[in-house]
């Protein structure tokens, strides 16, 4: 039987200093990640990047630069997660196989206005100053390696 992966796909969002942007998960206090979401039916990864950045935190494509993009990271659902994912949203996805894009915000470009539903706050950090115990375990080898492919940063738990 094949194991089919949600696509998804996530903005690692820079300011010319370098900082990366992090947000609180509305609903798991502690819990930061990058803005992230699924790709709709008929959606390249592009589109469904640059909707995600908007719907999240409200970054315009006319605000940032699409520098760079990765596939091919994937991670499986735990249990609970993969429960809830197939009976809740009646979806046959063992996990998510995601595409990350390095965007670079311009100069003028505002502070973030975050969708309440999904994100409570958020940070602008040096991308060594991630902590994957921000993440449920499940993603953290996923982090680690996007830190790494992209910003030549080495990120441990703990």
């Amino acid at each position: 039987m094949e194991r089919l992966y949600r696509p998804n796909v996530a903005g690692l969002m820079v300011r010319k200093d370098g900082n990366l942007l992090i947000c609180e998960r509305s609903r798991q206090e502690g819990a930061w990640q990058f803005p992230q979401g699924g790709i709709d039916s008929g959606e390249t990864a592009l589109e469904a990047v640059r909707r995600e950045i908007g719907e999240e935190v409200g970054f315009l494509p006319s605000q940032y630069d699409v520098v760079e993009s990765r596939s091919g990271y994937r991670y499986d659902y735990p249990p609970e997660v993969l429960e809830y994912v197939r009976e809740k949203r009646h979806q046959p996805f063992v996990g998510q196989e995601q595409e990350y894009f390095l965007c670079r915000l311009h100069e003028d470009a505002p502070e973030p206005s975050l969708d309440q539903r999904e994100f409570c706050a958020y940070r602008w950090i040096t991308p060594d100053e991630f902590k994957l115990e921000w993440l449920p375990e499940f993603k953290k080898e996923v982090y680690a390696r996007v830190l790494a492919d992209f910003f030549n940063v080495r990120v441990r738990d703990k």
